[in-house]
């Protein structure tokens, strides 16, 4: 990844997480804990309600278990009670006489008696409609014969009358062995609905009675319609019904996931002796609803502050804080610019930024007052940049910005420009002689001399570089330089600076003059070289001489050429 892909990354974090997005985050953690604690506390008291009703719930399964444990002990005593009767006046006949002594209170769960002979009809019952019914097919009449103890059936529909029954069933044989005869008793699951309906008379708890294949033995007034079905067959409870009558555990308790998506509590609890299971379901969605609505208005109202603090949050960031600090912005640009007139003060800002403000208004003056010093440095450094420190002339810098100029100068005035090139003698002979600090005293004087003349000349002088001088002259021909030229050679021969390696016994200088008139073809380099082509000239004449070096067009190809 390239720095700069980096850098606007980076760039977009931190206009994400700016002083807006700082202050609604601190608005938030001020605000947030608050209804956090209150949504919290809710959610606490949800939590004590579903344990409530699981509470309530296990109470009402144990009633009910013993409910219908009563009902079972009753009916099983009703049928012992005949079996003895029975065994005490004939082993071998029905005593029909006897059979409604054996029910001397009438108990609403228990529909009819009937004593049933050995070819499987009844012989005797409370009720004469039943009589020579035929209960051979029977599972529960077969199962008795062989188990010679109480028997309860799973669901069925009366023989009579089609109502759904269970049936008990118990031998005499358990009493007497060799009789055959069995009693056997019709329950009532009207009765029984009633239980599930007091049950169930809550909201989210259901109560139901199976029996071993999950058939609904009762249910609630409103279920009525599920007596007689299989619960195996409803989606959404059929594995957790499958799980309870498999199950070899007297009683239990497990939560559930069904298919459509609701959590339920399935707690169950077998009737002894029978293979009954009485079955109570919770829906926790149903039992925790009202619970649940008021948490959902609190998370709303969480957000809903939330919000408004957000919203409000915002626009004090923007009233207090973004505002003055984008005034504050455009002033520093302002100075930026470099209009450091303008002043933060005049801004209305809150007091907070007052002492930023004023602290502007400071740093704005102090620029201001470092700006005029700066200009004044920067301009006493441009002609410190521009001398040459030893001769006090103009450094080579400094001559090229003044022949730029002149040159220019002569150009738009049609005037001549003429130039001297002027190099001390065998000055590395002088410097090896005498030592550098005479040399530098030797350029020193050389440069005074030159400077009287530029003075009296109208000319520019300055040092070139090492030993070497130049004398610029504005509006001076060729034939002028050239006096001037051998005026400058006189005057550092006069100067007598002993130099015993010279042969004229004394520091000399070669000079070469060069002259033009300035035009668009012709630039202030090539008038240097010619006066460099002149110099040489000179040195080549023997040294301590002046020659010049015309500056010419020529009229053929329009080329630069140099002539002696």
């Amino acid at each position: 990844m390239s720095g700069f892909d980096i850098k606007r990354k980076s760039a977009g974090l931190d206009k994400l997480f700016g002083i807006r997005a700082r202050l609604a985050l601190l608005a938030l953690i001020l605000v947030a804990p608050l209804m956090l604690e209150r949504a919290r506390s809710l959610e606490e008291t949800r939590n004590k309600q579903i344990a409530h009703a699981y509470s309530e719930f296990t109470r009402l399964a144990q009633q009910s278990a013993d409910s219908q444990r009563e009902a079972v002990a009753s009916v099983e005593t009703v049928l012992k009670s005949a079996a003895h009767i029975q065994a005490a006046t004939s082993a071998f006949e029905p005593n029909c006489n006897t059979l409604t002594a054996s029910l001397p209170v009438r108990l609403p769960w228990i529909r009819s008696l009937s004593i049933v002979g050995n070819d499987g009809r009844i012989k005797c019952a409370t009720l004469d409609t039943l009589l020579n019914l035929d209960l051979n097919d029977r599972d529960y009449f077969k199962r008795a014969r062989l188990a010679r103890d109480l028997v309860f059936s799973d669901f069925l529909h009366s023989k009579y009358d089609n109502e759904p029954i269970v049936m008990a069933a118990y031998p005499v044989a358990a009493v007497t062995p060799e009789s055959d005869l069995l009693v056997v008793a019709a329950i009532n699951l009207d009765w029984m609905s009633k239980i599930m309906n007091d049950l169930s008379g809550r909201r989210g708890i259901l109560a139901i009675l199976v029996d071993s294949t999950g058939t609904v033995l009762a249910a609630p007034a409103d279920m009525t319609r599920m007596v007689g079905r299989s619960l195996t067959g409803v989606p959404a409870l059929a594995g957790a019904v499958t799980r309870a009558i498999n199950s070899d555990q007297e009683t239990g308790l497990f939560s559930f996931p069904s298919t459509d998506g609701v959590k339920r509590t399935l707690s169950f609890s077998r009737i002894p002796g029978t293979e009954s299971r009485l079955l109570l379901i919770v829906d926790e969605a149903k039992v925790a609803a009202g619970i649940n609505r008021e948490i959902r208005n609190a998370y709303l109202l969480l957000c809903l502050v939330c919000a408004f603090v957000l919203v409000g949050a915002l626009v004090a960031a923007e009233k207090l804080i973004i505002q003055p600090i984008h005034k504050l912005v455009t002033i520093a640009r302002r100075f930026g610019e470099g209009d450091l007139s303008a002043r933060a003060a005049d801004s209305r800002l809150p007091a907070e930024f007052a002492p930023l403000a004023r602290a502007f208004d400071a740093m704005a003056s102090q620029l201001s007052e470092r700006e005029r010093d700066l200009i004044a440095s920067n301009d006493r450094l441009t002609v410190i940049a521009s001398i040459d420190m030893l001769s006090g002339l103009a450094n080579r810098r400094g001559f090229q910005s003044r022949l730029d100029f002149e040159w220019m100068k002569a150009q738009q005035c049609g005037g001549e420009l003429s130039l001297l090139m002027i190099d001390v003698d065998h000055f590395k002979l002088f410097n090896d002689t005498y030592g550098h600090p005479e040399g530098d005293a030797c350029l020193s004087r050389i440069g005074e001399a030159l400077a009287g003349i530029a003075a009296a000349t109208s000319g520019f002088a300055a040092r070139y570089g090492g030993e070497e001088f130049s004398l610029l002259l504005p509006n001076t021909t060729t034939g002028r330089a050239l006096e001037i030229g051998e005026m400058a050679r006189v005057t550092v021969q006069e100067l007598a600076i002993p130099h015993v390696t010279s042969s004229h016994m004394a520091v000399t200088v070669s000079v070469g003059v060069a002259g033009v008139k300035p035009c668009e073809a012709l630039n202030p380099s090539d008038l240097l070289e010619a006066a460099d082509a002149s110099l040489y000239v000179a040195k080549r004449n023997g040294r301590n001489a002046v020659a010049e070096h015309g500056l010419g067009r020529t009229a053929e190809n329009g080329a630069v050429a140099l002539a002696s």
